[in-house]
């Protein structure tokens, strides 16, 4: 699946090519921001990676631990931008983990469907007074 006949893309365009990102203006930011590790260090979006490096990615609320598999410059459909790479066990793992947490609280936090009614108004400005 190698486009090139060097062995070594920009982080930036793999990033794209790989479609973690929708633009390589986007790759470039998240990149700048301290958002992708290169085997734990920050990176410059030229720096130039190979097969077997592993980078870890910051989207929203979830970070991905991924192996370069293969390399390409050019983005393609999202079956063949699977190719380019395999995330780890212990991602998946901590990802699926972080997702369940975050739905549990979700669930828990009660959130009122209505205004209070008059009745309820009058109740809590009287809660409201018996505890100042």
């Amino acid at each position: 699946m190698t486009d090139q006949p060097t062995q070594k893309v920009r982080l930036d365009k793999w990033l794209w090519a790989a479609r973690f990102f929708k633009t390589r203006a986007l790759a470039k930011t998240a990149i700048e921001g301290g958002k992708v590790h290169i085997d734990g260090q920050r990176a410059k979006p030229s720096k130039e990676i190979t097969t077997g490096i592993e980078l870890t990615i910051r989207q929203g609320w979830d970070e991905k631990t991924v192996v370069v598999n293969n390399l390409s410059d050019q983005r393609r459909g999202a079956n063949d931008a699977a190719l380019l790479y395999t995330e780890t066990e212990a991602s998946i793992e901590l990802r699926t983990k972080r997702a369940e947490e975050r739905k549990a609280v979700n669930q828990s936090a009660s959130f009122q469907d209505h205004r209070p009614s008059k009745k309820e108004r009058r109740q809590i400005h009287r809660f409201k007074e018996q505890n100042l």
